[in-house]
């Protein structure tokens, strides 16, 4: 499949540097420009997949699928899921934790995400499929959705919410005071159409 990326690597080493063939220096060169083009190709597949994903589906969509669904277990899977396939390093992945547990998600669900996202992302799939093949991939990302279930399940029986920081259990009661305004406003509008 990628014989055309080894015939610019040899040409691009053995004639254009003149390094000898069979020579350690020619051949861990001819190795690394082989691999860099086969990964900045599959970086770029992956890359715009993730992108057209990411655009169909906004992480709103997620957010709400996880909060009003019951999914009797299987919410780890899918918000592990959902870190995976959702284009996020860990940088990015904690304003979406926060929002996640803002928004009214479980704790042990989000931590799902959180740990699935930068463990199992685009770009680490896609150098584990250059590096070392489909099969060693597969393993690699269900280990990571599993492990990140695991955990996930285990945070959120601990009942850890009381270590949250101070400023995201205030952004909690935020949400909390504002949805509970909207709740009785809806309520006294109902009352007041009944009169």
């Amino acid at each position: 499949m990628f014989d055309w990326a080894q015939n610019i690597a040899d040409w691009f080493i053995y004639e254009v540097f003149h390094l000898t063939r069979g020579s350690k220096a020619g051949d861990a060169l001819n190795f690394f420009v082989f691999d860099a083009i086969k990964i900045f190709i599959l970086l770029l597949f992956i890359t715009l997949l993730m992108g057209i994903i990411n655009s169909y589906f906004p992480i709103e969509k997620i957010r709400n699928a996880l909060q009003k669904r019951k999914w009797y277990g299987l919410d780890y899977f899918m918000a592990s899921f959902f870190g995976t396939v959702t284009p996020f390093c860990s940088c990015s992945s904690v304003p979406l934790f926060i929002g996640f547990v803002q928004g009214g998600i479980p704790l042990g669900v989000t931590f799902a995400f959180l740990i699935s996202s930068p463990l199992v992302d685009a770009v680490t799939v896609a150098m584990f499929a250059g590096m070392f093949g489909l099969r060693i991939t597969v393993i690699y990302v269900v280990s990571g959705i599993i492990l990140s279930m695991i955990a996930g399940f285990i945070l959120g029986k601990m009942k850890i919410d009381h270590l949250l920081t101070e400023w995201v259990q205030h952004l909690i009661k935020q949400k909390q005071s504002a949805s509970q305004f909207v709740e009785e406003k809806r309520h006294s509008n109902n009352v007041s159409r009944k009169l």
